[in-house]
């Protein structure tokens, strides 16, 4: 039982670097390929990651480039490498980005993406759909890789 809580907490941090570095690395990624200049930028997952563009040419790339490269990558990377602790990473990445998104949406903290989105024009249509479809897909997704998670450990080890 011990060995089945110590590996999904390492999992489950797992999850929160990887989510979190993929997520600013989207970000990265959209503000230079749209030709923006970066000013600082950190990818610490203990704290909040951030990347600032000045001048973002395209703020809206490089702000919608986090959350759909912190949803894809690790999704392509489950297609094909098809493990259950990989697709547990995919489905909470989804998951993580789609409830950032919602709660950056409720607090309305300007240091956040979905007020930094609006600010710059992203229709809440667009952000309601994106937080909708990664809620739902997340949720059930990780809840059936916790399942098949933590019923494989259990019967592996009796």
């Amino acid at each position: 039982m011990t060995f089945l809580i110590v590996r999904f907490v390492i999992l489950l941090l797992i999850s929160w670097c990887t989510m979190t570095i993929v997520h600013e690395s989207g970000h990265l990624v959209g503000g230079w390929l749209t030709g923006g200049t970066l000013e600082d930028y950190s990818l610490a997952p203990w704290s909040l990651p951030y990347s600032r563009f000045e001048p973002d040419p395209h703020p809206l790339v490089t702000l919608w480039a986090g959350p759909l490269v912190g949803v894809l990558v690790p999704l392509l990377l489950a297609i094909i490498v098809r493990r259950p602790a990989i697709w547990f990473i995919s489905h909470f990445c989804t998951l993580a980005n789609g409830v950032y998104l919602a709660l950056a949406w409720l607090t309305g903290d300007h240091h956040l993406d979905t007020p930094r989105l609006m600010e710059k024009g992203a229709s809440p249509f667009w952000i309601a759909l994106f937080c909708t479809v990664t809620i739902s897909f997340g949720y059930v997704g990780f809840r059936k890789a916790c399942v098949l998670l933590l019923t494989k450990t259990v019967q592996n080890h009796r």
